[in-house]
């Protein structure tokens, strides 16, 4: 997978399949999976670190994920995302910002929204670095939003987030994430861009899909939106593990003689 896969998948209909991690053992097992691209997402600060929203992500908690997620899956396209305000300063600054996480390891980074952002998005491409673009609910933007709530559902909403993509591609984006809109207005903003979209919460017809790591194994016991479906009970499954092993020491069955030098 490279850059230049996304487009040829989309025009091929194949379906793109994009997974967050954030660490470099989990990385290792997703390095020989049918993934196609990894996100390093600023969602990190939630799962990983246990803030309550993305907004607390910084740059260098970014820096040192991303590279550990580039040792563990060196066969894996990889995203990073730049966190909150990182790309909202002077030019220099925000074009710094890039070049830490693609000198991290990663092969593109996404940034949230488009009005703002394109001069940086086009500077950006320009320079060697590409840009996934993320429009609909962008978490960065939560208390601008007062929460997390599906995006376009209003008619002026829906014409502005279709205005949003037609900008980004135009500003040289390689792929865009579309997070919690309408199924629909999903499928209309998919049918008008060359470049691929890349849904999470926007239906089946996006050209693409991502979710967070936590939420796909069930690791995420707090939280559960209506677009999550669990794959595996992972937290159930570790709960169980660890009791099992508690068991063990406790009524002293380990370490065995099996287990001993």
């Amino acid at each position: 997978m490279n850059i230049l896969s996304f487009s040829e998948k989309k025009i091929i209909k194949e379906k793109i399949v994009v997974l967050t991690c954030y660490d470099y053992s989990t990385a290792k097992i997703f390095n020989d999976s049918f993934l196609d691209a990894l996100l390093v997402g600023d969602s990190l600060a939630m799962t990983m670190h246990g803030f309550k929203d993305t907004v607390m992500a910084t740059l260098t908690m970014m820096e040192l994920h991303t590279a550990a997620v580039c040792r563990g899956a060196p066969n894996k396209f990889i995203i990073s995302d730049l966190p909150f305000l990182s790309y909202r300063q002077s030019m220099g600054r925000s074009v710094l910002a890039a070049q830490k996480l693609i000198q991290a390891g990663a092969q593109a980074v996404k940034l949230e929204g488009a009005t703002g952002n394109l001069p940086l998005i086009t500077h950006l491409v320009e320079s060697g670095i590409p840009v996934m673009g993320h429009i609909g609910l962008t978490p960065q933007f939560i208390h601008a939003l007062g929460g997390y709530k599906v995006q376009g559902k209003s008619f002026a909403q829906a014409e502005r987030l279709k205005q949003d993509a037609l900008d980004l591609e135009q500003a040289g984006c390689f792929a865009t994430v579309l997070e919690c809109v309408p199924s629909q207005l999903a499928k209309e903003i998919t049918a008008s861009l060359k470049i691929p979209t890349i849904g999470i919460g926007a239906g089946m017809d996006t050209d693409g899909q991502v979710l967070v790591m936590q939420d796909l194994l069930g690791l995420n016991l707090d939280f559960k939106q209506k677009f999550v479906k669990h794959f595996l009970n992972t937290g159930q499954l570790i709960h169980k593990a660890v009791n099992q092993y508690c068991y063990s020491v406790k009524h002293k069955e380990f370490p065995s003689d099996e287990y001993s030098y």
